[in-house]
């Protein structure tokens, strides 16, 4: 085969390598793009707060009161707490985006508060430590109960 045929198979073959390289490249970036871009949409899909504690802390706080009825004694029991202690603290960063006009300051630091307790409880269920599970659980809805006095004159109060 001639040199220019060889020469010219091969310059065709490594521009199509590169364009492959190329559409690959630009996908993995818009997707990755997509992934991260957080302006598109509401900032919040509920705004009316009592809407959103209802449906977003009430069901995790019940299924996290009967799970911290009684020491677990099966893997499961200390997988549920750990779930929804991690839920409840991560959900605690949205309440952020919902800060009122008045009273910013204290909504803020009940919602560090119990975020900061959650991650505790969580911890201390990893370690399967019920004492320090039940610590943290009570101190933290002691910090969900505080935001309810001031917010929500004292209605919705937690008990353990």
């Amino acid at each position: 085969m001639n040199q220019r045929i060889i020469g010219s198979i091969l310059l065709t073959l490594f521009a199509v390598v590169a364009v492959l390289i190329d559409t690959e490249s630009r996908a993995t970036v818009s997707a990755m793009t997509a992934r991260t871009t957080i302006t598109d949409g509401p900032e919040v899909v509920e705004d009316n707060m009592h809407e959103f504690m209802e449906y977003v802390f009430q069901p995790t706080y019940k299924r996290l009161k009967v799970s911290m009825a009684a020491k677990p004694e099966a893997k499961a029991g200390w997988k549920a707490i750990k779930s929804d202690a991690l839920i409840l603290a991560e959900s605690c960063n949205l309440l952020f985006a919902r800060t009122p006009e008045e009273g910013a300051s204290d909504w803020n630091k009940y919602a560090v508060s119990s975020r900061v307790q959650g991650a505790a409880l969580y911890q201390a269920a990893r370690k399967q430590d019920f004492d320090a599970a039940t610590s943290s659980y009570k101190s933290m809805l002691e910090s969900c109960n505080a935001c309810h006095r001031q917010f929500e004159n004292g209605r919705h109060i937690l008990s353990p």
